[in-house]
């Protein structure tokens, strides 16, 4: 079952794109001065999400602007360029590429196309809960296997919950909420054990943060494991997240498949331009790296000083231990205007940070001594 998006919906979701785009000076004033590009709609520091506050390029932002002119069209003939953009980038041939409005698109698709009442979803506990949602929508059973002790995906006890059953199996890596990775020989191993009858649904959204050398990407595994869902986003390295565009890569039969359950005209124009000039600046995701993987250091060095606890992270957030459950937390820190992660259940006495700019981050260190003294995070 598919849920389209009408015109309405369709032609509002361009128009707010493209009219904050037209904006006079806002995103340059941002982007001068270090700020996040929502710097200039809040008062508040925005460390919830996992965006990242640099928002997207100067070049990405002019053909955002372009992209004005063609408002009162269809996105049809973008939509085919950057399918090509995207299959030249991973060395595919486009019939393997399927776009959406952002990754959690390519999951939904992907709840809708292979669960229904009588199969089974397995995933982590925790991970991203948006294909748990779509599982509940299609009446799918939930089978939700623990994190190992050091807070990775145990994927020796997801294989063994496959069976005949199991129409999905999601793998978030680097893993959200906890940003740890499976290594590509642990992920090979695994996609061995799966029922080839079970689509494995590999959620790469924070990919372009690891630098373990054991990480890797899957895209060279679907032509031995055609059974394999890769879930992309440019709303994170790319700073493309109110622009909602991602994409999906599987063989040609797995995408058709998943291209069945797309909505219609699912990307819309503006997005499409900026992703397409987001794929041609080659600087960008070495700078965007750099620039957010640094601050993380840097706060995970201001932790170890302070003698906290963190989960060692691969990707643009952290989680922090907190010593009690996070939800009084998180409302303190709203109270100091900065807004940090939700609470995950299992995991309720750790807190989630996305990483900002320094500045950013340097305030949440500050409100963090001041909220949760060592002593009792200890």
């Amino acid at each position: 079952m598919a849920f389209p998006m009408s015109r309405r919906r369709f032609a509002g979701t361009v128009g707010a794109a493209l009219g904050v785009a037209l904006l006079p000076s806002p995103f340059g004033a941002s982007r001068a001065s270090g700020a996040p590009a929502r710097g200039d709609l809040t008062d508040r520091i925005l460390l919830d999400a996992n965006e990242n506050p640099y928002g997207p390029s100067p070049a990405s932002l002019e053909a955002l602007a372009k992209a004005g002119r063609m408002a009162g069209r269809y996105p049809g003939a973008l939509e085919e360029e950057l399918k090509a953009k995207i299959a030249a980038h991973h060395g595919v041939s486009e019939d393997h590429v399927v776009l959406g409005c952002g990754s959690s698109d390519i999951l939904r698709m992907a709840g809708t196309a292979w669960l229904a009442p009588g199969r089974s979803l397995v995933a982590a506990e925790p991970t991203f809960e948006a294909v748990l949602s779509y599982a509940g929508v299609t009446h799918s059973e939930t089978i939700r296997v623990p994190l190992t002790s050091d807070h990775r995906h145990d994927l020796d006890r997801m294989a063994a919950a496959c069976n005949e059953r199991t129409g999905l199996v999601y793998v978030c890596n680097p893993n959200n909420p906890t940003g740890t990775i499976v290594s590509g020989d642990a992920l090979e191993a695994f996609l061995r054990k799966v029922p080839s009858s079970a689509t494995v649904l590999i959620d790469e959204a924070y990919h372009h943060f690891v630098e373990n050398p054991g990480y890797r990407t899957a895209m060279a595994m679907i032509e031995k494991h055609p059974n394999v869902v890769i879930a992309r986003t440019f709303s994170k390295i790319y700073g493309m997240a109110g622009l909602r565009v991602g994409y999906g890569v599987a063989s040609p039969p797995t995408a058709a498949t998943l291209r069945g359950h797309a909505s219609w005209d699912n990307v819309n124009l503006a997005g499409l331009s900026i992703a397409i000039a987001s794929l041609k600046d080659a600087d960008l995701v070495t700078k965007n790296r750099r620039l957010l993987n640094d601050t993380r250091r840097w706060l995970c060095d201001a932790l170890d000083r302070d003698g906290r606890r963190y989960i060692p992270s691969e990707t643009n957030f952290l989680m922090i231990h907190v010593g009690s459950d996070v939800a009084p937390v998180i409302r303190a820190f709203k109270d100091q205007r900065i807004q940090i992660g939700r609470r995950f259940p299992s995991l309720s006495d750790w807190l989630r940070v996305s990483i900002g700019t320094r500045e950013e981050t340097a305030a949440f260190m500050t409100a963090l001594q001041k909220i949760v003294p060592r002593r009792a995070a200890a």
